[in-house]
């Protein structure tokens, strides 16, 4: 095979299969994207591209596959990954100005495990500024555009903070992306934009080399075009770390040979919290079809109750930042990338701290210092802890009843870039339905379900019980066969 679009269509699975058939090189399948990504880069999805390497692993993956060598099933595949993955050699932004001309010099382990499996990185995508953000909009580097756009005459947000990472897998630019999810920043993205996101269990990926946002939070997981392609790259990216304390000494299951198809008597969870009184009629319709779906395969669907829910949003708002303040502390014209002169060493401090963040961190960075501060640690932040620890209590008991929990994605589709701007509490409610199981740490996964009155994607969430990403997979594929979407952006390459 050597047509472009066909190659460019493909999944990661078929793509594998097609490398081990000599159907096609795994040069012709990155050259391919590599011309995608230069057609597309209106989209700005994408901080640096890196050709060259992209070409060289290219070729040494054929080399191997030559001579029976191939480390499949991602050997020779075209993925992106988002910019908050340090990688050794390549300029690593976080799409901060503060990190200006900062090349570590190693690699994430998450993506050193993809790399090491033989995947091809083709470029570092774009993101909100370390990663806080709804919407793609907070970049150093500009806004990133939803390859599903314009509406009404307006370019659309992809999602945030992976939005690059989703634009560039949706637009048919990389077969599959890295993203990280601290609230829900793989699965938003993925339902503006038409695809598979998973955040697995806080635990199942290491963190290392990942610029912090919030530490107890932040947590790497595959974006890709389907259930499957997802499974097939989370269980390259999984498993223990020596280097992370907080990556869990557990075995990494066969996630792709647990989707059977098969969901017969698994009970549904549907929190009864999460209808919410202002949430548009599309939304809920959806999230009907989805307890259709699953039942008409014969699962049974059950009401569950999560009554912390309503306080997940302002909990997340508090230990976020306040974790934010503390690890975005670092960045001080001393060790790393933009250092502004000043008269005094305070002066150089404050001067490069402020022309080095953007409106979206420093008011993140206030927050978190504000909740930590002496006086209010106590009102705020320990009471947001417990909170937390409430919340999680809450899925641990729904779990008694239920195998895996059914939500909508996001409450609204793709909103236009600059539309909520100006009212960060409008921008922070995009989150309401992913920030729970984020603070429980729990595997959740958005999949593409359907299309907006307007036309745009929309997806359902499933979230499962700690490191049971199986179920949640395998109930997840249930699904997408279901919905059948097969819809792609109106400008994608094709």
């Amino acid at each position: 095979m050597t047509n472009a679009g066909g190659l460019r269509d493909l999944t990661i699975a078929e793509a594998g299969g097609g490398l081990a058939a000599g159907a096609f090189s795994s040069e012709e399948l990155v050259r391919a994207h590599l011309d995608a990504m230069a057609e597309a880069r209106d989209l700005n999805a994408f901080i640096t591209e890196t050709p060259e390497l992209a070409l060289s692993r290219a070729r040494a993956s054929d080399d191997r596959r030559a001579a029976g060598a191939a480390f499949d099933p991602m050997d020779g595949i075209p993925i992106v990954v988002k910019d908050l993955f340090c990688t050794d050699g390549v300029l690593t932004t976080a799409a901060s100005h503060i990190l200006d001309g900062f090349v570590p010099p190693y690699e994430s382990t998450v993506s050193a495990r993809l790399r090491d499996a033989g995947a091809v990185m083709l470029g570092k995508t774009n993101l909100d500024e370390f990663a806080m953000g709804s919407s793609n909009t907070t970049s150093f580097y500009g806004p990133v555009r939803n390859p599903w756009g314009p509406k009404d005459g307006k370019d659309l947000v992809p999602g945030g903070s992976s939005g690059g990472s989703a634009a560039a897998v949706a637009a048919r630019l990389a077969l599959a992306a890295i993203g990280t999810d601290t609230g829900g920043s793989i699965r938003q993205p993925a339902s503006f934009c038409g695809i598979v996101g998973i955040k697995p269990t806080y635990g199942r990926c290491s963190r290392w080399g990942i610029v912090a946002f919030a530490s107890s939070l932040d947590q790497a997981g595959p974006m890709a075009r389907t259930v499957r392609d997802a499974a097939i790259m989370l269980g390259v990216m999984a498993g223990h770390d020596g280097k992370d304390s907080t990556s869990a000494p557990l075995p990494v299951p066969d996630f792709a040979a647990a989707l059977t198809g098969d969901v017969r008597g698994l009970r549904i969870g549907i929190p009864r919290e999460y209808r919410l009184d202002d949430m548009p009629a599309e939304i809920d319709d959806l999230w009907r079809q989805g307890m259709r779906w699953l039942e008409d395969a014969g699962a049974r669907t059950v009401e569950v109750t999560l009554p912390h829910t309503r306080y997940a949003l302002p909990t997340y708002y508090i230990i976020a930042p306040a974790e934010a303040s503390s690890n975005l502390a670092r960045y001080d014209g001393v060790r790393y990338g933009l250092r502004i002169p000043g008269e005094t060493l305070d002066e150089m401090y404050e001067n490069t701290r402020g022309e080095g963040f953007g409106a979206e961190v420093r008011r993140r960075v206030l927050i978190g210092t504000y909740v930590l501060s002496a006086g209010y640690y106590d009102a705020y932040y320990l009471k947001a802890q417990r909170v937390r620890s409430l919340i999680a209590r809450d899925f641990k008991q729904a779990f008694q009843k239920a195998d895996v929990i059914l939500t909508p994605t996001a409450p609204s589709d793709a909103f236009a870039i600059g539309d909520k701007t100006d009212d960060p509490i409008t921008m922070y409610l995009n989150d309401v339905f992913t920030v729970p199981s984020s603070l429980a740490g729990l595997p959740a996964i958005s999949v593409p379900a359907g299309l907006s009155v307007r036309g745009l994607p929309l997806g359902l969430q499933l979230i499962g019980r700690p490191f049971d990403e199986e179920t949640v997979l395998r109930s997840a594929e249930v699904l997408e066969q279901a919905a059948a979407f097969d819809a792609r952006p109106p400008g994608g390459a094709c």
